[in-house]
């Protein structure tokens, strides 16, 4: 079995660079519709897919699942019966007691799913092998790797499915609490921005690789950041997969290896972006440098920092051409066609509210308790108008302030399901 690679001791003499201290000029939060829409579109997809998983991931799956037994771990953002009730198109609900079951659209797709993964599975494996390979450690925590299961497009029992068909990749910890690297591949040990300078011109250790930069229209950098930016760029690019631990802590070229890391991480995505409480923890796994947080916030024509849907996604913005990613992987294929039989059932629940309401004793039950007027619907605003202007610094996105126009789970009420007005 390959050993896995020492740690160098000794920075090679190309990358010793001299110390630059961090930038302290605070840099502007300016929105961007078009990526606030890519996040927004996918407003109650982890809930969807979760409850869709407890539903369908059982060999058989059962015909009907009481609603109660649901897990308690899916992050409903309020009542299960009335989350159920929005899609019609993908759960049947039933009364006495209240059941619920997929619905033959939701098996088929989630069919179609399956064979996705299984088509995607050396795929899947390879860049849970390279997050590994990030990790100072050559191991993370297996609760954490299952909370970036969508993030990484692996499939819900990945932990029977997909780590036992590669043994010479990954291995439980004795205690089954990590999930540790077997053999280091120095084959994969090449970042996508590495790929990048491949592809553009050549690359080779120690090169200063500079980082594809966008911005919102209207948005400008101050003259002293862009200089500084400028400079930095030229720095050169440390891989993610490189030792760090012997650069200054607290410099330019400590920062640019730390938004290496981060730039690889979401490129390991299927989505290309992350929660950021979820980015935080597992950057913490990976020891990156005390201030790693702020990075996002500093560098905003590499990251977009959403604050849509009550929460803050961090998203690369070079893998968007506006809302659209660049290059699809397979599973977010999969994806929007779950959120097109979301949307066909918020469809049909608004259609069925302008028809006769009379119904049986049980629809009601399960009909009447919610309206789905006014819950949370897609913001169809069109995100290429002028910017609005509203801009958070810094300390605002630490703090996470949400946009003004962010809807609320909250302002629904519980029992007649209309909106409260304010």
């Amino acid at each position: 079995m390959p050993l896995l690679p020492a740690r160098a001791r000794r920075a090679p003499a190309a990358l010793l660079v001299p110390v630059r201290g961090l930038l302290e000029a605070r840099v502007p939060w300016a929105r961007d519709r078009a990526l606030d829409h890519a996040v927004e579109r996918e407003r109650h997809l982890v809930p969807f897919l979760l409850a869709k998983d407890a539903l369908l991931a059982a060999t058989p799956p059962p015909h009907a699942v009481p609603l109660h037994s649901l897990p308690s771990t899916i992050p409903f953002p309020f009542r299960p019966l009335r989350f159920l009730q929005l899609y019609p198109s993908a759960f049947a609900l039933s009364p006495h007691p209240i059941e619920v079951s997929p619905t033959p659209r939701l098996s088929a797709l989630h069919a179609a799913e399956a064979q996705v993964v299984d088509a995607t599975r050396p795929d899947a494996a390879d860049r849970l092998l390279r997050l590994l390979m990030l990790a100072p450690s050559r191991a993370l925590p297996l609760r954490l790797v299952a909370r970036l299961r969508l993030d990484l497009g692996l499939a819900p029992d990945f932990q029977r499915s997909l780590l036992p068909n590669y043994p010479d990749y990954f291995a439980l910890s004795p205690d089954g609490t990590l999930l540790e690297l077997v053999c280091y591949r120095k084959d994969l040990a090449v970042s996508a921005m590495q790929s990048y300078a491949q592809r553009t011109g050549g690359y080779k250790v120690g090169d200063a690789v500079a980082f594809p930069l966008s911005f919102p229209r209207g948005f400008e950098l101050d003259k002293k950041v862009r200089k500084w930016l400028d400079e930095w760029q030229r720095l050169p690019y440390i891989s993610p997969y490189e030792d760090g631990s012997h650069l200054a802590p607290r410099s330019d070229i400590t920062e640019k290896r730390t938004v290496a890391v981060l730039h690889e991480v979401l490129s390991l995505t299927v989505g290309k972006k992350m929660e950021k409480e979820v980015l935080v923890k597992l950057g913490e796994a990976l020891r990156l440098p005390p201030g790693f947080r702020k990075v996002v916030a500093r560098h905003p024509g590499i990251f977009y920092m959403s604050h849509k849907l009550r929460m803050q996604t961090v998203v690369l913005r070079e893998s968007y051409r506006r809302h659209m990613l660049v290059d699809k992987h397979p599973m977010m294929g999969i994806r929007y066609q779950y959120l097109h039989l979301m949307h066909m059932g918020k469809e049909e629940v608004g259609k069925g509210k302008g028809k006769d309401r009379k119904s049986s004793r049980g629809e009601q039950m399960i009909g009447e308790e919610f309206g789905a007027e006014g819950e949370d619907g897609d913001n169809e605003e069109d995100y290429d108008d002028e910017d609005d202007g509203d801009k958070l610094d810094e300390d605002d996105m630490e703090a996470g302030v949400a946009s003004e126009d962010e809807e609320s789970d909250d302002d629904i009420d519980e029992d007649t399901g209309k909106q409260i007005a304010h």
